[in-house]
């Protein structure tokens, strides 16, 4: 599979290493997310890149060396006794405006945690004669290491770059596939080329998800395992919290009764999965989300949704062979987890987009009570950046909807608002799965509108 996306990652670091004097980068994010691929396009010829590995202090600076040597001859005859040396033997040979490229810096840190320390030093000296890059897949330790306040290296980085998964609009291009197919498919591999790459070499989604997921020899069936450990002091209490929210638990109180635990204690395990982007907290539109009691989490990784709701509790199953049976109950329940990532993805599109000649912010959902007894929920609602317009759309991930009856029921719905009388104008606008079966005046947005925008 071709190179996709990050185009202004790769720019923001070649501007980076061609300034003059050295530089120090930080790049981090989850696994698999194109990291060390990003980097390897971006270095020349003859800049050195080390991927790190968990091997002992001194073999791990013997390994740095062998790999200087092939740019560098003869640099790995000499035994280093500690970093420094090796370093400023590098800046003494190396050309000027070379980069050194330490990839999966945490494994470094593991081995010597004073190379931190160290490498503050030589960057404080200001004589370094080449670029350096860290990188690593663990954000929690390369948090610690270069960006928290106590950290040796805080405040020293000229240029500090957390990957992201790459947008769903790039999938159709990607897998040769349909913009429909494109959410079915994201709703799964989310937005990390690993995956995508992997899934490419089959010849559909289906026998892709059963040999690459739900197959116990398939290459991710433990992948959560591998994103946890990287990051995770308490693998069990993480993954005990994602089960529990991935199959519905998603009010704290919720999960703490599921969890047999108080749910003071859940605050900080809770906090770490939305910082490494695993877990989000929603709240409805307009409450303040540092005072909302009314937040609830979901998880915001689709592979990990679908690993938590259809893999982990069926593992006995699937451990016994019957892989047939575990497909049938994703075959029965996909639809409804397409829908959840088809309103997630209109949310996003929505967000920041110019709808009707108005610009709208950031898009959440509202839900709640209304009257003495009725609970309504709106799966979009967006305030324009005046505060005078209000957007509001109905997600709908079935075949053949009544485009009228659906705005009618929107429309209904939207006047029971306990806000609705705060804005001059209501935009109703439907997100569908394929052109409803009735012609409507009202706005549409169908799977390749919202991929084109998003």
């Amino acid at each position: 599979m071709e190179f996709l996306d990050r185009e202004e990652e790769s720019k923001r670091l070649k501007a980076e290493l061609s300034r003059r004097g050295a530089s120090f980068i930080v790049v981090y994010g989850r696994r698999r997310l194109g990291k060390s691929t990003l980097l390897k396009r971006v270095l020349k010829e003859n800049d050195i890149y080390f991927m790190a590995d968990r091997s002992e202090e001194s073999a791990q600076r013997r390994f740095l060396a062998m790999a200087i040597a092939v740019r560098y001859e003869g640099f790995d005859s000499v035994a280093y006794p500690d970093w420094e040396s090796l370093f400023r033997a590098f800046n003494y040979r190396c050309a000027k405006g070379s980069t050194l490229c330490l990839d999966e810096f945490p494994y470094l840190v593991k081995s010597c945690e004073m190379l931190p320390s160290t490498l503050q030093k030589l960057l404080d000296e200001k004589s370094l004669n080449f670029n350096l890059v860290i990188c690593g897949s663990s954000q929690q330790m390369m948090f610690d290491v270069a960006l928290d306040e106590k950290s040796p290296l805080y405040g020293r980085a000229h240029e500090i770059l957390r990957l992201k998964p790459i947008p769903v609009s790039y999938l159709p291009s990607a897998l040769k596939i349909s913009a429909k197919e494109a959410v079915s498919e994201y709703a799964v591999w989310g937005g990390v080329p690993r995956y995508w790459e992997l899934r490419e070499r089959y010849q559909n989604f289906k026998s892709a998800l059963r040999d690459l997921a739900l197959s116990p020899l398939g290459v991710l069936h433990d992948e959560p395992v591998h994103i946890l450990r990287d990051d995770m002091r308490d693998l069990v209490q993480a993954s005990t919290l994602l089960g529990i929210i991935g199959n519905g638990a998603n009010r704290i109180s919720e999960i703490a009764a599921r969890a047999e635990k108080n749910a003071a204690t859940l605050s900080a395990p809770l906090k770490r999965l939305v910082t490494m982007q695993l877990v989000d907290r929603e709240i409805p539109f307009g409450e303040n989300p540092k005072n909302s009691k009314h937040g609830i989490y979901h998880l915001s990784d689709p592979f990990i949704n679908f690993y938590y709701r259809f893999i982990s509790p069926y593992r006995s199953l699937l451990e016994l062979g019957r892989v047939d049976y575990v497909e049938e109950i994703v075959q029965q329940h996909f639809p409804e987890f397409e829908g959840f990532c088809w309103e997630r993805l209109c949310r996003q599109a929505i967000s920041g987009q110019v709808v009707g000649g108005v610009m709208f912010n950031v898009a959440s959902r509202w839900w709640g009570n209304v009257g003495k007894s009725e609970r309504i929920e709106i799966d979009v609602v967006a305030e324009s950046m005046d505060k005078k317009t209000l957007l509001v759309g109905e997600c709908k991930w079935t075949n053949g909807e009544n485009a009228g009856r659906l705005l009618a029921h929107l429309n209904e719905q939207v006047q029971k608002l306990p806000f609705v009388h705060k804005y001059r104008k209501i935009v109703p606008v439907l997100f569908l799965k394929e052109r409803p079966r009735n012609k409507t005046d009202g706005i549409v947005f169908l799977p390749e509108d919202v991929l084109k925008i998003i």
